[in-house]
């Protein structure tokens, strides 16, 4: 995988698996536009990459707001000419509560940053990767785009609908050289793992850790790493005509068929 001389853009890339996809393609010599609400999340992103002998720019951005959207597509392109590969990956979990008793204000964020966020990415990078006749995007899914699970009716939801966008997009550019899939992370290990499983359990979130690690049939959470490797082969020139499709993983759980605990990136 030989990113030389191409750009790539990662939204949620001051932490986690957006953080790790940003380290991994500027080490296979990608330029990185590393975006995040968090500013000084970004930059020391960026920093790291630079003080590895790579090149990269942070900028803070809401993803939820289409004129922020259009400014790092914008400051991407004035600072490096192109986009290459598009990590769609910005995205929160939300609170645990059943569908019955789920705060309204608490599902329309999620679906704000995890929707509507991914559309912005995607309405907004995609008319560049057009005119160049080439590009790869990868949005952030979820292993909860494909199963159910219990008390993130939220969460679920919009991952479900990561997955359509994805494969809407992927049929409309084909014919202009971009491809478009998903990857669908099971539980991963991030502080924002750590965090939603102290929401959930706060009375014993290490024993909830240890159950939940024990159900996957690796016996582990995936590493923030590992999901970032599956990223950059789909960006890269092996996936060539890999397009409207979603990679799983999650360590074998969703090969039970069973629901996993939420990803988050």
């Amino acid at each position: 995988m030989d990113f030389t001389g191409k750009v790539a853009l990662v939204t949620g890339g001051g932490s986690g698996i957006g953080r790790a996809a940003c380290v991994a393609f500027a080490g296979y010599g990608a330029a990185v536009v590393a975006v995040d609400r968090d500013a000084a999340a970004a930059e020391e992103t960026a920093e790291t990459i630079r003080r590895a002998g790579g090149t990269a720019l942070a900028v803070s951005a809401d993803v939820t707001r289409s004129a922020d959207v259009q400014a790092y597509v914008r400051r991407t392109v004035e600072e490096f000419g192109r986009i290459d590969c598009f990590f769609n990956n910005a995205g929160i979990g939300g609170t645990v509560a059943p569908t019955a008793e789920y705060d309204e204000a608490d599902f329309d964020t999620v679906m704000a940053v995890n929707v509507k966020g991914a559309f912005l990415g995607l309405r907004h990078v995609l008319p560049q990767m057009i005119e160049q006749g080439a590009g790869a995007v990868v949005n952030t899914a979820s292993v909860a785009g494909i199963l159910a699970t219990p008390a993130a009716p939220a969460y679920v939801a919009s991952k479900h609908a990561v997955i359509g966008l994805t494969k809407a997009a992927a049929g409309e550019v084909a014919p202009q050289g971009v491809r478009v899939n998903a990857v669908c992370p099971g539980p991963v290990d991030t502080v924002a793992m750590r965090r939603l499983e102290e929401q959930i359990a706060p009375e014993d979130p290490d024993g909830l850790t240890a159950r939940n690690r024990a159900a996957q049939p690796t016996g582990r959470y995936s590493t923030p790493e590992e999901v970032a490797n599956v990223v950059l082969f789909l960006c890269s020139d092996l996936a060539s005509n890999t397009t409207g499709a979603q990679y799983v993983v999650d360590g074998g759980r969703s090969a039970t068929g069973t629901a996993a605990p939420r990803a988050a990136s």
